[in-house]
Formats: structure tokens, sequence, C-alpha cells
């Protein structure tokens, strides 16, 4: 592969990261499983660190935000890509209580997301009924 060729692979991998960062916001926003289906990998991985929760695989982690409680809504702040990777600050509200949020997004070599890290302020422990989608670290 020619620098050149390398080059432009990054700058398509970049665009694509960019674009699923926001479609991953926007389909979450809408309550669009169907949707946000479509852009995780089978095999995706989501982690809280906060809580120390994992969510291995696609119907796992739709099942665990279509169970999620609250009126929540999600509005992209900034978003930055590089390759297959992206960022996103959050603006959060949930019923009249907002907060900021950082989630990273890593993709795969096909341009869907593999892996998702939520980050939240502050640690806390986890609400009670969504034990058999995750595992504990």
């Amino acid at each position: 592969m020619s620098l050149v060729e390398a080059r432009v692979r990054v700058v398509d991998d970049t665009s694509t990261a960019r674009q699923a960062a926001h479609a991953y916001v926007d389909l979450l926003e809408r309550r669009d499983w169907s949707g946000l289906a479509v852009l995780l990998t089978d095999d995706v991985v989501y982690e809280m660190p906060q809580t120390r929760e994992r969510i291995r695989g696609k119907d796992a982690f739709l099942r665990f935000n279509t169970e999620y409680p609250g009126d929540w809504h999600l509005r992209p702040r900034r978003v930055i890509a590089d390759g297959r990777v992206a960022a996103l600050l959050l603006d959060v509200r949930v019923g009249d209580e907002r907060q900021d949020a950082c989630v990273w997004l890593e993709m795969s070599e096909h341009g869907l997301i593999s892996k998702i890290i939520d980050y939240w302020p502050e640690p806390y422990d986890p609400p009670q009924g969504r034990e058999h989608l995750v595992e504990r670290w």
C-alpha cells in the first residue's frame, strides 16, 4: 500500500467513524433499535467503567437499551474521530437532571461499532434488574 493509499484509508475510516458516532447518538435518541442494530458488530462490547459493568453482544446491548428506564435524552456537543475511533462529548438529560457524558467508540474494519465505552461523571452502584445482561469486574 502506498503512502497516498494509506492516507486515503485513514480519511475514509475517520469519516466512517464520525458518521457512525453521529448516527449512534441519533438512533439512541430516537429509540430506533433496529437502526442501531445495523451499526453494531454481532460481538460488540459495551463497558461502563463507573459501574464496572460490561455487556457482550449486540442482542444484550439492544435489550439493555430497550429496558433502560426513564426519560433520557442525548445531544452531541462534540464529536472527534481519528481513524477507526471516535470520542463524543454528550449533553445528557434524564427528566430535569442534566449532565455531561463521554463515549468512546471503536470501529471494526467493516465500519461497524465494535466497542463502546460510556464514561459518566461519577462512579455509582448499578441499578437492580439488569444483572441478566451484564458482567461485573
